[in-house]
């Protein structure tokens, strides 16, 4: 089964680590990404830009809607993601727990709806 491991954090901590603190997270990730490609678990992942960059659209009363940012306000933000293959729900939030910044963020796992076979939920 796929699973997007969604990778949330505070983007003015993350701005505000000192270069070595910053090079050893983006060294753990490297890590990581290795780890799940050498696991044959790895379908994707990207860092995502800063959310000031970010563009929400929305459609209401048959209107559409631009607006810079992300939808909530919050104070983590979504950063990147990992697409995997895991065999369980355990499995990939092993994968997760391995995650650099799960120190200072949060990991969603969410699996991912396979829409050949709408009618399973999983």
């Amino acid at each position: 089964m796929q699973y997007l491991l969604m990778i949330y954090a505070n983007e003015a901590e993350e701005q505000a680590m000192s270069p070595e603190a910053m090079g050893e997270m983006l060294a753990g990730y490297h890590t990581f990404s290795t780890e799940l490609e050498a696991a044959g678990a790895m379908l994707g992942g990207n860092r995502l830009r800063p959310v000031g960059t970010a563009t929400s659209v929305r459609k209401r009363s048959g209107d559409f809607t631009l607006t810079d940012g992300p939808f909530a306000e919050t104070k983590e933000h979504l950063g990147g993601y990992y697409l995997i293959e895991a065999p369980s729900l355990d499995a990939a939030v092993e994968w997760a727990k391995k995650i650099p910044s799960v120190e200072m963020g949060t990991i969603e796992v969410r699996p991912i709806w396979d829409m050949e076979n709408e009618g399973d939920e999983g």
